[in-house]
């Protein structure tokens, strides 16, 4: 999808679901890793990270579009545009929009056993074994791997 056909997807986007017009601009940003998206307050533009219509297809493009639109009609409405705000929560509800972009970069989990019931307990961060027990039923803990949630191509 080249910069031209995003800018015109926002567009319908927001005349379809919002029925109010974008009059900014709308562009890819590979230099985005982790969000799917950004509203600009400065200068109202819109920027995607392409990875999410790579991975994801384009109805997840067309969600993270939606959730971003929100904070972009709302900020100027002069309204409440940030996550916390009832407007902008009712506003996603109202229009089915993606309340959080989906994972884009690779998930890297420490596995750890529990000696006494055998239980498996995935932790983001590595943990003091010494220090920490399962929670399950107390034992003593051991390191088995670090595992890696890859990302898998989703086709429409």
């Amino acid at each position: 999808m080249t910069q031209q056909e995003l800018q015109q997807l926002v567009e319908e986007v927001s005349r379809t679901y919002f029925k109010k017009p974008f009059r900014h601009i709308a562009t890819f940003n590979r230099r985005l890793k982790t969000t799917g998206g950004r509203y600009h307050l400065h200068d109202h533009s819109l920027d995607f990270n392409p990875r999410v219509l790579e991975l994801y297809g384009k109805k997840e493009l067309i969600a993270v579009i939606k959730h971003e639109l929100c904070h972009y009609h709302l900020h100027l409405e002069g309204r409440g545009y940030q996550h916390k705000d009832p407007d902008f929560k009712k506003l996603l509800k109202d229009t089915g929009s993606s309340r959080y972009a989906p994972p884009l970069t690779d998930v890297l989990y420490q596995v750890y056993e529990c000696q006494s019931c055998g239980t498996q307990i995935k932790r983001r961060k590595k943990i003091n074994t010494r220090k920490f027990g399962c929670g399950r039923c107390r034992g003593k803990l051991k390191w088995i791997a670090e595992q890696s949630l890859a990302l898998q191509k989703v086709v429409d």
